[in-house]
């Protein structure tokens, strides 16, 4: 029989910094269905955001109908990020894996597990602690044995017929932790991150869509998967800064997380609550009408864990002290004043550790053999022609390197502003620093751990288990190294460079610096007894709370009220373009703008930090209020005149 009736849906366009556009069809098509569509002919895939009426200009027809679509908790989290965040829904739903329409999850599938950890008794109260919470922070010293709690967590969750995800800051997705998941869930356990492969995606996908896969252990995008039950999230390290995307839209996977468990299923819609959407829910009946049946509870509990959280989740949540080890283990702290570099005091405990067959680990922060090229004559230093930063030396590829906008050139050979030819590399790197401890422990083995050298999931792979067989002797890395490896045989840790951190823009700046420092200390010790020497000239900031990093929170909550978050909240708008007088102009427009809307707080703006990067010039406008409306306003003011606003930000440079 002929359909006489003429559909109109608003369409996201997945993908595409663009409105919902209007389209036609001559069937129903339920909401957040995918579909596609033609853009300047040529087709693209979007989403039914809304059936609005019959508009007055001439649409295109939808060209085709897909059997999958955007589940309950998708589209919930979708619209919060293009709101809260600031964007378009189309880069919002660009984030998911849709639900295919043929897909059987398995709802109230209750999982058999059979053998779970054994908890302590201070265990067992944290561990009920968050049950009777729906969102709850358990700050757990290094090695109390947290993981333990979130394991019998997912396990009641799987019991009770749910979906679980386990989030990590994407370097601690180790195999290791992998295997450890597979022993007590076997192949209900998935594990999502980006360095797997596609056709390992996949077939995950598959088997999670499926209902083989119950529980998602992955790194911050694993939020995105098409849960459809989701009963428990836990954050693991959630003060990390990895859960914070440093690209449109800059959401914070953490906080995504609140979101999520903190609001009712009963306020969920499926679209943006236009009158229609109803008698669109309820009349389609196209086979792919799965994602408008019913929806479980959008409201999963959320575990919430570190040792060293932020000041914001210990000020916001009801926390658990975990404190102690889960194995026996003792830490000694030494401060070493020399200036950075290889210094005797850590080569004689470096000669110590390898004397009696244990492992360290060294961290800095520099990657490359030397931060700076500087000339002695006229102090210049070698920087970027498309960055206003200094470049890396890699003696590797003999060349200087920018770390901003991946620019190489060859190591010159003399100053070009004074044709100096004397020429000065400082700021040592892990490059650098692994080839003096060859020249000075020839027999020792010292691997690199950092992005130069960890460019695979394989390549991850392989050093950690060589590093787990102890065939390596000292392991010389970056922030990577903090990244919750769990090795019993590590009896030093060497932390260097740290100084610099503690004087950083950044109203978190000592907040950052000693959780980094206590997360790379507890590498070392994890069972038995372990060195941590810290090269710095400032042990009068690190010695007070080393062992008591509560006493450093509740000393920062006094120094940060009222000003600062958790006590208010910032937003960042930056403006970049090739052209310094129209970011003045536009800077200019939008604070005559944003002095006009209340509760709104100029803290300050001019030229970034960083001036310029990849040819790009920047200017920063810093704003903050202490409620999130008038913050999201001025962002979608920023966003309207083509700046780009950071809700919460993390970086200030």
């Amino acid at each position: 029989m002929l359909n006489l009736f003429m559909y109109y849906y608003e369409v996201i366009i997945n993908g595409k910094k663009l409105a919902p556009l209007t389209y036609h069809s001559d069937e129903q098509i339920p909401l957040f269905n995918a579909v596609k569509v033609n853009i300047r002919n040529k087709p693209n895939l979007g989403y039914i955001f809304q059936n609005v009426k019959e508009p007055s200009f001439k649409t295109e027809p939808i060209l085709e109908i897909l059997p999958s679509f955007l589940t309950p908790i998708q589209q919930k989290l979708a619209q919060f990020i293009a709101r809260y965040y600031t964007c378009e829904l189309g880069l919002a739903t660009a984030l998911f894996e849709p639900m295919q329409a043929q897909s059987k999850q398995n709802a109230g599938f209750l999982a058999q597990i059979s053998t779970l950890p054994t908890l302590s008794a201070l265990q067992s109260k944290a561990y009920e602690f968050c049950k009777e919470r729906d969102v709850s922070l358990i700050f757990g010293d290094t090695g109390s044995g947290k993981s333990e709690i979130y394991i019998s967590a997912i396990a009641d969750t799987l019991k009770r017929g749910k979906q679980a995800l386990l989030l990590m800051p994407e370097i601690a997705l180790t195999p290791q932790m992998q295997k450890r998941l597979q022993k007590y869930f076997g192949d209900l356990v998935g594990l999502w991150h980006s360095k797997i492969s596609p056709a390992k995606k996949r077939k995950l996908l598959d088997d999670f869509m499926n209902g083989k896969v119950r529980l998602i252990s992955g790194a911050r995008s694993a939020l995105f998967l098409p849960f459809s039950d989701l009963g428990l999230i836990v954050v693991d390290e959630e003060h990390d800064e990895s859960y914070k995307s440093a690209s449109q839209p800059a959401y914070n996977a953490r906080d995504l997380c609140v979101y999520l468990s903190s609001k009712s299923s009963q306020n969920h819609t499926n679209s943006a609550n236009n009158s229609n959407n109803a008698n669109n829910a309820n009349n389609a009946n196209n086979a792919n009408n799965a994602n408008n049946a019913p929806c479980p509870a959008l409201s999963p509990r959320l575990i919430l864990g570190s040792a060293t959280p932020s000041l914001t989740s210990y000020h916001k949540y009801a926390h658990f002290r975990l404190k102690g080890t889960y194995f026996n283990s003792k830490k000694h702290f030494l401060f070493d004043p020399s200036e950075l570099g290889l210094s005797n005091t850590i080569i004689l405990h470096l000669q110590e550790i390898i004397k009696n067959k244990k492992q360290a680990v060294i961290f800095l922060p520099t990657r490359a053999n030397f931060k700076l090229l500087k000339c002695r004559d006229c102090s210049s230093s070698f920087t970027c022609p498309y960055c206003s930063v200094a470049m890396s030396l890699h003696k590797k590829q003999n060349a200087l390197k920018c770390h901003y906008c991946g620019y190489m050139c060859p190591i010159p050979h003399s100053c070009a502003k004074c044709g100096g030819d004397v020429l000065e590399a400082s700021k040592i790197g892990t490059s650098e620093l692994k080839l003096q401890i060859e020249n000075t422990l020839p027999n020792a083995v010292v691997a690199k751990f950092d992005k130069d050298e960890i460019t695979t999931a394989k390549k991850l792979e392989n050093l950690l288990k060589d590093f787990n067989d102890q065939k390596i002797d000292i392991l010389v890395g970056t922030q990577m190294l903090s990244k919750g490896h769990d090795y019993h045989n590590v009896a030093l840790a060497v932390i260097m460079g740290l100084d610099e951190h503690l004087f950083y823009c950044d109203f978190r700046a000592r907040e950052k610096t000693l959780a980094l420092a206590l997360q790379i200390a507890g590498r070392a010790g994890r069972a038995g007894e372990g060195k941590i020497i810290i090269q710095s000239k400032f042990e009068s900031f690190f010695a007070p709370y080393l062992n008591d990093y509560e006493a450093f929170l509740k000393t920062e909550l006094n120094e940060r009220a009222p000003l600062y978050p958790p006590f208010s909240r910032l937003a960042r708008i930056i403006i970049s373009s090739k052209d310094i007088s129209k970011n003045e102009s536009l800077q200019s427009t939008l604070v005559s703008i944003f002095k006009g809307i209340p509760g709104l707080e100029i803290i300050g703006y001019g030229k970034a930090l960083i001036e310029q990067i990849a040819s790009l010039y920047r200017h920063a406008i810093l704003l903050r209020s202490t409620s999130p409306a008038p913050l999201i306003k001025a962002c979608h003011i920023a966003a309207q005149h083509g700046a780009t606003p950071d809700i919460d930000p993390f970086s200030f440079s």
